[in-house]
Formats: C-alpha cells, sequence, structure tokens
C-alpha cells in the first residue's frame, strides 16, 4: 500500500522547510505569491490532504468542545446534546458528550481535560449541590465554561437557566383556574437552583390566592423516585387535587404508580409537569406541561461559550422564558 504523502515531502517539492509549510497551511505566515504558488503547486501534485487533528494542535486547539450531562438516557439531556451537536456541526466543532453520571468525581475530571486542551470549551450541567465548592474552584480555575440548566453557586461564568419561577406561577394559575385549592408540589432536590424555584414560586401564587399548598416533597429527578413520591402523595395527602411536578422524568414514575393504583390522571388527581420533552400529548390523557425551550438553552448556551472562547470574559445570567402547554390532565373542579 503507498504511503500517503507528509508534510515533509509537500516542503521537499517546494523546496521550503517543513515548519514554513505548516505556517502557511494553518494561515499564521503571509508568504511571497511565488512562493505560496509552489506550495500549492507541490500539495496538487502530491494530492497531498492535511491532517486536521496536526493542524489543530499546531494552533493550540483541539476544534472541539465538550459537553457534560448528568444522564444522556434522561429525554431532557439527549435533546440538549442534539441541539449543541448542532450547533457545534454547522461551525465546524467536533462534539465530546461527557456523562457524569451526576458523580463530582467525573465531573472534575471532565474540567481537568479542558485545562489539559483535549477540548477547546465546556459547556456543563450537573443535578446536584456543590456542597464543598470543588466544583466552583474547578471551574473558576478555568477559562471557557458554560453552565447550563442548573447553577453552581460561587461561579463567574456565563449561565444561561428557564425562567423556573414564571414556570410555577403559570402552573399554579392553571389550577386555580380549574378550580383547585388544595395542591401538592413534587421536585428534585431541594438544594438545587431548579427544584427550590419551582417549589417557591408554586407556593407563592398559591398561598397568595388563598389556596393551601398541601405538601412538598423533595426527592430526585428520576422515574424510581416519581413512583415513591406519588405513593407518598396518595398516602400522606389524600385531600389533594391536583400536583405540579419539577421533571418529567418524576411524571413518568407518578403515572406508572397511579395507574399501578388504578387510578386515571386528570380524573382521579390532576397533574402539570415541568420539561416537557417527553411524548407528553401522547398520553391518555395528554399531559398538561410547563415547556422549557431546550433547544434554545443549547443555541444560546454554545454561542456563549464561542464568545468565551474567542476572548469575552464577560459572565452573563440569562434567563429564558417558558410556555404553558395546555393538554388533559388538569380537571376542572368548578
Amino acid at each position: 500500500m503507498t504511503k500517503p504523502p507528509s508534510l515533509q515531502d509537500v516542503a521537499r517539492a517546494a523546496k521550503l522547510s517543513p515548519a514554513t509549510v505548516s505556517r502557511y497551511l494553518n494561515g499564521s505566515l503571509n508568504l511571497p505569491q511565488e512562493t505560496s504558488d509552489r506550495i500549492d503547486a507541490a500539495i496538487a501534485a502530491l494530492n497531498y490532504r492535511p491532517n486536521p487533528h496536526a493542524r489543530s494542535l499546531s494552533r493550540g486547539r483541539s476544534d472541539t468542545i465538550g459537553l457534560v450531562v448528568p444522564d444522556v438516557a434522561n429525554p431532557f439531556f439527549a435533546k440538549l446534546a442534539a441541539a449543541v451537536e448542532h450547533h457545534a456541526g454547522q461551525a465546524g466543532l467536533g462534539l465530546m458528550l461527557c456523562t457524569s453520571v451526576n458523580r463530582q468525581s467525573r465531573e472534575l475530571e471532565y474540567i481537568e481535560r479542558l485545562r489539559r486542551n483535549h477540548v477547546d470549551g465546556l459547556l456543563f450541567t450537573t443535578n446536584h449541590q456543590d456542597e464543598n465548592q470543588a466544583l466552583a474552584h474547578a471551574i473558576n480555575a478555568s477559562r471557557n465554561i458554560v453552565i447550563m440548566n442548573e447553577d453552581i453557586e460561587g461561579t463567574d461564568v456565563p449561565k444561561i437557566f428557564s425562567d423556573n419561577v414564571q414556570g410555577a406561577h403559570l402552573a399554579a394559575e392553571k389550577f386555580l383556574e380549574a378550580g383547585h385549592r388544595r395542591v401538592v408540589f413534587v421536585g428534585g432536590h431541594s438544594n438545587i437552583m431548579s427544584s427550590r424555584e419551582r417549589a417557591q414560586g408554586f407556593k407563592q401564587t398559591i398561598e397568595a390566592a388563598g389556596a393551601t399548598l398541601t405538601g412538598e416533597l423533595f426527592g430526585h429527578y428520576t422515574t424510581a423516585y416519581g413512583k415513591q413520591a406519588m405513593a407518598e402523595v396518595l398516602e400522606r395527602f389524600p385531600d389533594a387535587t391536583a400536583i405540579f411536578v419539577g421533571s418529567d422524568e418524576i411524571t413518568f414514575g407518578m403515572m406508572e404508580e397511579a395507574k399501578n393504583r388504578g387510578l386515571r390522571l386528570g380524573e382521579d388527581i390532576s397533574i402539570i409537569t415541568f420539561d416537557d420533552v417527553g411524548p407528553l400529548a401522547l398520553f391518555d390523557p395528554p399531559v398538561t406541561a410547563i415547556r422549557q425551550s431546550v433547544d434554545e438553552i443549547g443555541r444560546i448556551g454554545f454561542e456563549l461559550l464561542c464568545k468565551r472562547m474567542e476572548g469575552d470574559m464577560s459572565a452573563p445570567r440569562i434567563r429564558l422564558p417558558v410556555t404553558l402547554m395546555e393538554r388533559g390532565s388538569v380537571k376542572r373542579l368548578r
């Protein structure tokens, strides 16, 4: 098999040094027309194809960004990854998808990869509290990181979130308008921003209307926790008529537990979820949801990261509006 031509072969044919040819190819050296013509002619004669990895290394870049997510099997993070990959591809960048399993040790490992220039920048998501501030220290010590979806307190980098309080307000208003006065909130862990804000916004709107927040449950953004939470709601708060759920994943588990107990959501108990990334319109009844724009989170997060990589060290904190998607899981009581 014939060995493909190398940079050294081009340099010999053009009677120049490999360093000169390399700098010409990566755009860091302006040459006289006659010299550049010799290089171009040698490239054409040898049918030379530059090694993109080597060219990236010569510029101190990988032309790759990373995306850290807790769980790629979660529909929210799968959709976020697809959005980021689309925009990275359009910009000519590769994407390294890193699944942390929501473990801080793995998150710190991926931040270290950025420091070692395995990637040029990192879009970062997590679903747990930074209890010892190790993540905050690592992120602040790194240059090109953007935080999405869940805050990490004490970090001074660009951030993009959905408006959790607005979504909770919309859910509460929908229940109140339908006549529900005894309601429950079920969310993720109480020490993370998204769950805390959704709970607070819901409680404020419900109580301002003179209705009763019958109970609050906090756990994890998982289907397994949803099953547990539904059983607890039915046993501890039997008078509740409606539930605002902090994520689709929790909702799926709650729906399964309700079905196992012979209950029908939208009839026996009303429900509104937050996310709207799962096939909620296909259920019977279709599930009313607060939709956050995952595609927009991915697009804006990517744009913020590109600005960071270009030297813009500002740290904006962006909130995206959410939308109430009315379907059939809220029963009208009056």
